[in-house]
């Protein structure tokens, strides 16, 4: 039998705003990204118009490109960050059972409810396709769509895989007295990641969805690896040990390979390649891009939580409140994004244009709805 020193987690800060406060700065990166690819950057969503305006389309890109290789990746290093401690304080029935209601619940409402909703407001205003809801709920056919809540459904099988995994095992999961990672290790983590995600992007490029839950296998071998550096983060107090000099060489690392995003324009245009050749296929280029996104993605990580424990640990009553809602507004920022876009669908204007309007009251609109939703009874048991 473990002893309590075996089975003790490493000593945790009371309250760790920093990582309240990154919750926050990536939500709203969500929302721009969901933006930005209605009005131009490459991507899915349930409502575009496209602008064709290359000096709006690069910055666009880039802009998007930057977000995929880093954002999502990071909410499920902090999610798995406080995966253990949950876990060990409530037990394994009650931990599942807590993120079955917390994640579920909003999977199942998005998937059968909020979707068929918000592709309704696209196929009424802006197809013109005049008919009832129930009308249009009778073709309805696709009525498992994850949508934007893929990642609740990912982060719910991760869930899963982690509650068996400590039932398998039966280990003492504290301290495992491994040393914090040196911007090298860091770097060969993410030449690593590059070089996994290649081979799978051969097989599966990026876009290639697994339906209905909404995966892209091509991201997934960052969101594992991140997942199981949070729960390894954690056992061994990396976030806090993680020294303030690893940060700032992940920052240059990272300015310095952001200027290397010319250079794939460069290749396309000299190697007259097809863009697709970036995204998937046994193909230099596909490997060239995968390791320039790990490795751009997991040093903007490093930057970030070194940054934020020296300069954002701390509240207001305002951080307090949109921490509280950034899950809700995670859900609902559909709605507003959509709404908006709808809105000035008719405008004459450039949707580039539309694009610095509707960005900026989005995030707005979406943290007041998230406000809103966390204040019903009922409903903030959940959120």
């Amino acid at each position: 039998m473990s002893t309590q020193t075996e089975t003790q987690a490493p000593a945790q800060p009371e309250k760790l705003f920093y990582i309240d406060n990154l919750r926050i700065v990536l939500t709203v990166m969500v929302i721009l990204h969901h933006t930005f690819i209605t009005y131009g950057a490459s991507g899915g969503w349930y409502y575009t118009q496209k602008t064709t305006n290359m000096g709006a389309l690069i910055p666009m890109t880039m802009v998007v490109s930057l977000n995929q290789s880093f954002f999502m990746g990071f909410f499920f290093l902090l999610a798995a960050y406080f995966t253990q401690s949950s876990y060990d304080r409530k037990g394994a029935a009650r931990f599942l059972s807590d993120r079955l209601l917390r994640l579920g619940v909003p999977l199942i409402f998005y998937s059968f409810i909020f979707s068929p909703f918000l592709s309704y407001l696209v196929y009424y205003f802006g197809k013109g396709q005049h008919i009832t809801y129930l009308q249009y709920l009778s073709g309805y056919d696709n009525w498992i769509e994850f949508g934007v809540l893929w990642f609740v459904a990912a982060l719910l099988l991760f869930t899963f895989v982690y509650v068996l995994w400590r039932s398998i095992t039966q280990k003492a999961t504290g301290h495992t007295n491994l040393p914090v990672p040196t911007t090298g290790r860091i770097l060969l983590f993410a030449l690593t990641l590059g070089i996994i995600s290649f081979l799978v992007r051969v097989v599966f490029p990026v876009g290639w969805v697994l339906k209905p839950l909404g995966f892209q296998p091509g991201h997934f071998t960052q969101y594992i690896g991140l997942f199981i550096v949070g729960l390894l983060a954690f056992k061994n107090n990396w976030f806090n040990e993680l020294p303030a000099r690893t940060g700032k060489q992940s920052g240059l690392f990272a300015m310095l390979l952001l200027l290397f995003f010319p250079v794939f324009y460069i290749i396309r245009v000299k190697c007259n390649m097809p863009v697709s050749w970036y995204s998937g296929g046994f193909h230099w280029q596909t490997l060239l891009y995968a390791v320039w996104e790990q490795c751009i993605g997991i040093c903007i990580i490093t930057a970030l939580l070194t940054r934020g424990k020296r300069l954002w640990n701390k509240s207001t009553p305002l951080l307090a409140k949109l921490s509280r809602s950034a899950f809700a507004v995670y859900i609902f920022h559909p709605l507003a994004i959509i709404s908006l876009s709808l809105a000035l669908r008719n405008w004459v204007a450039d949707p580039a244009v539309k694009l610095l309007l509707a960005a900026p009251l989005a995030v707005i609109c979406s943290f007041l709805i998230g406000l809103l939703m966390v204040r019903i009874p009922g409903v903030k048991k959940i959120l």
